[in-house]
């Protein structure tokens, strides 16, 4: 552990500087020697941390959104060389490569805060040794000794002897109560995290070689934490308990507001956009537009629930654009009356032409012996009185043969076909 400790020596000193300065404000409150002070001086300093982490946590949530666009990609691989488990990480490697994506990017915070890790623990270690360390005088470091959180000193771990234990004024009931708590606690929540990530913010419908490591770090990282916690100080179980707590936080509200496409939280996600745009008629968040934006890009390559969102906006008389946007829809017209307020009104239907029988376009495109087309009677209604003929108002007499073709063809039950030429 030592040639650890000494690696990481450089951040010591400033891990130990930013402790030494919130000591002095939380000192002035609760007392230099109360474990208060030294607690939160502690909680003060991984919230610190995982400030300045934020746009690496921002690139992690881009990191994991680039792998869920390669989802389909990845379920092609799978089912093409689904015999040949080989060559199928091989492809699924060159995927990764061409689409500079990693699958590993989720450990990446975990990964940029070891070194603040190792150095409180190696600050802490040198407190319960009686070693000064970094900006860490003798002063200070009497005041940590006696710093009890629970009763526990904040130098103190769950394996240390009776004797070890008594030097620091404590009793080892106390400190393996205290331990044990916050061991528990720090495994549950670090447990909780990723069964989060993993029912909630991940596409099941794919299975990938990525949802496998996540599902593995599942389990593997709370039995960690259950077998190093003994070894761990009071003070270092603070830190993690409270980074884990942080990450929690941190995780639920990106799953609640920004979820994985494919995922029961977008499912839930996208159900309370619903309300919120049929509800205001627009989108007036800036992430809610880019997620719009993303669905309306997809096309026919939506998943369920974001059809379901579509298909609910057009119910709605709205329609997404391209650019995130929600404006009403052509399907339904708005109209103001006179005192100005907005009526709903749906489109006029175009109006078909109706069916004609047989009989009537039989009759409509038979010709008189004159090579004239013929009038129907429908026709006939149409026009004035006044501008038929004369004659046309005298009866015919029954004797008479000027009937036309058109009517000497038609018989009392309708029109009767052509009779075909005689041959000669």
């Amino acid at each position: 552990m030592d040639t650890i400790a000494s690696f990481f020596s450089f951040i010591t000193t400033p891990v130990s500087w930013v402790i030494v300065q919130f000591h002095t404000v939380y000192g002035a409150i609760f007392g230099p020697d109360t474990g208060w002070a030294w607690g939160l001086s502690i909680v003060s300093l991984v919230i610190l941390i995982r400030i300045c982490l934020i746009p690496l946590f921002v690139k992690q949530i881009k990191a994991t959104r680039a792998m869920q666009t390669l989802q389909p990609e990845m379920k092609k691989i799978q089912e093409r060389y689904k015999n040949d488990k080989q060559r199928q990480s091989e492809e699924m490697m060159k995927l990764y490569k061409e689409s500079g994506t990693n699958p590993l990017s989720s450990c990446l915070p975990i990964l940029a805060q070891s070194p603040f890790f190792f150095a409180l623990y190696h600050v802490l270690n040198g407190i319960a040794s009686g070693k000064t360390i970094g900006v860490i005088n003798t002063s200070l470091l009497e005041s940590a000794r006696k710093a009890h959180i629970f009763g526990a000193p904040l130098a103190a771990k769950f394996k240390d002897s009776a004797d070890t234990i008594a030097a620091m004024h404590a009793s080892v009931t106390d400190v393996r109560v205290v331990t044990a708590i916050m061991i528990i606690l720090m495994s549950a929540s670090q447990f909780y995290t990723q069964r989060q990530l993993m029912t909630k913010n991940v596409d099941t419908t794919v299975k990938t070689p990525f949802m496998q490591q996540q599902k593995m770090l599942m389990y593997v990282f709370p039995i960690m934490f259950a077998v190093f916690g003994i070894n761990f100080p009071v003070g270092v179980l603070v830190y993690w308990l409270t980074t884990n707590v942080w990450t929690m936080g941190q995780q639920m509200y990106v799953i609640r507001n920004n979820p994985n496409p494919g995922s029961k939280a977008q499912a839930s996600y996208l159900e309370r956009l619903t309300k919120h745009v049929t509800h205001h008629g627009k989108v007036r968040r800036r992430s809610e537009r880019t997620i719009v934006k993303a669905i309306v890009a997809k096309g026919r390559d939506r998943n369920e629930a974001e059809r379901k969102f579509i298909n609910a906006l057009s119910k709605a008389g709205l329609a997404a654009q391209a650019d995130g946007s929600v404006v009403k829809s052509e399907a339904q017209a708005v109209a103001e009356t006179e005192d100005g307020t907005a009526v709903t009104t749906a489109p006029a239907r175009r109006q078909q032409p109706k069916r004609q029988s047989k009989a009537q376009r039989h009759q409509s495109g038979t010709k008189t012996s004159d090579g004239d087309t013929a009038t129907t009677s429908l026709e006939k209604s149409d026009e004035p009185q006044d501008a038929k003929p004369a004659a046309a108002k005298q009866p015919q007499k029954s004797g008479s043969g000027t009937r036309s073709k058109a009517q000497s063809g038609q018989s009392k039950g309708g029109p009767q076909r052509p009779k075909s030429p005689s041959k000669k």
